[in-house]
């Protein structure tokens, strides 16, 4: 097991001791242990404050006009439900049609999947052939009775970024409100929701080191986005998520978060050297296709295709490695990926493809391990 070598950080990222310790600290502690809602003694008044402190970091990493704008949700997942069916029944009278594309991550889509179902209009475009969103066909697509466009920022299969500021200046000029799933964006990129004047905004904790079962929704304060709550009971976070707060998960988030700000421009740097000695070492694979634009991607995410293998088959044999390919939503899937068969690849290069993620803790020796399994067993292979 020491000589395991994790290449799935899009799927998850490991704990970072820092935010192990701040959330240990707040588990053992005495007082924190209380509802924060209990507003009306001390202990729950502490919980409250350690919570706040927490949303406090969160907002300062993707410069939030202020805290209150950010609503815990048990993740991105939910934080992307609220998004997207909050602002569906909130605005139906105004508009029942909603855009988003073919290679977003099902936590997109099957929302979207839910409101068709419903009434709703749903229009899912391709994108460009290198992943990238083709702005002529959404501004084409928007209708008077457009409310929402919804996409993530990063994509997890190909590290894909999108020019998010651009599509919220096409959603503002028609008077329609833009989602967008940070999860994979926070930690690789600096996400400032003031310069992109996005409306909503999902975060995820687990992606960023922090512990899983926690994220939020930012929610843009000016002018104020309304939403129609999809939790009912009791009125937590301004109404918009109900539940009891879970103190020790956030303090984690916020820790992570603040690491984020601290950490960032040095692991983009460690990323780069690390996405360079992999896609270096695995060029002397002649059968190899990169299913990316590296100009368009952040580092931390590879997705090649080994021409000729199929993944079901090569990557039971790369025991010692934890590769994808592609999202850990559909890992179970026999099928080629529908990000990739979206750009347009062909249904067996797709299916001969890998996703390579790593991150913080990776190191250079682990990815030249790699390479050099992956290239020994393609070499007898192909």
């Amino acid at each position: 097991m020491n000589n395991f070598i994790y290449l799935d950080y899009a799927a998850s990222t490991p704990l970072d001791l820092q935010v192990v310790e701040k959330m240990s600290a707040c588990l053992s502690s005495p007082t924190l242990f209380a509802n924060a809602a209990s507003r009306s003694h001390k202990l729950g008044q502490q919980a409250a404050q350690a919570i706040e402190q927490a949303r406090e970091a969160i907002a300062a990493t993707i410069n939030a006009q202020t805290s209150d704008s950010l609503v815990f949700t048990s993740g991105a997942t939910e934080a992307n439900n609220l998004a997207i069916k909050g602002i569906a029944d909130f605005h139906q009278r105004r508009g029942k049609h909603i855009i988003t594309w073919a290679t977003e991550h099902h936590a997109i889509l099957d929302p979207c999947e839910y409101l068709s179902r419903r009434g709703y209009d749903i229009t899912y475009l391709n994108p460009l052939p290198n992943g990238l969103f083709d702005l002529a066909a959404l501004k084409a697509a928007i209708r008077d009775d457009t409310i929402l466009i919804s996409c993530v920022y990063v994509n997890s299969e190909t590290g894909i970024t999108q020019d998010v500021k651009k599509i919220v200046e096409i959603a503002h000029a028609r008077g329609v409100y833009c989602h967008v799933d940070a999860a994979q964006a926070v930690g690789k990129i600096a996400v400032d929701v003031q310069s992109l004047e996005v409306d909503l905004l999902s975060l995820s904790a687990h992606k960023v080191y922090g512990p899983k079962g926690i994220g939020a929704l930012y929610i843009k304060p000016q002018p104020r986005v309304r939403l129609t709550p999809q939790m009912q009971g009791g009125g937590h976070e301004h109404g918009l998520r109900s539940g009891t707060l879970a103190t020790h998960q956030i303090v984690g988030m916020g820790a992570a978060f603040k690491l984020v700000t601290e950490k960032l421009a040095n692991d983009q740097a460690h990323a780069k050297i690390l996405n360079h000695t992999l896609l270096e070492g695995l060029s002397a694979i002649k059968a190899i296709k990169l299913n990316s634009d590296p100009a368009h991607a952040v580092p931390n995410i590879v997705n090649v295709s080994f021409l000729g293998l199929d993944t079901n088959i090569l990557l039971p044999h790369l025991s010692n490695l934890a590769l994808s390919t592609g999202s850990a939503c559909n890992s179970g899937s026999l099928e080629p990926s529908y990000v990739l068969t979206a750009m347009g690849l062909a249904r067996e290069v797709a299916a001969s493809a890998v996703r390579f993620s790593f991150g913080r803790f990776t190191t250079i020796d682990e990815i030249n391990t790699a390479i050099k399994e992956i290239t020994d067993y393609v070499s007898c292979n192909s």
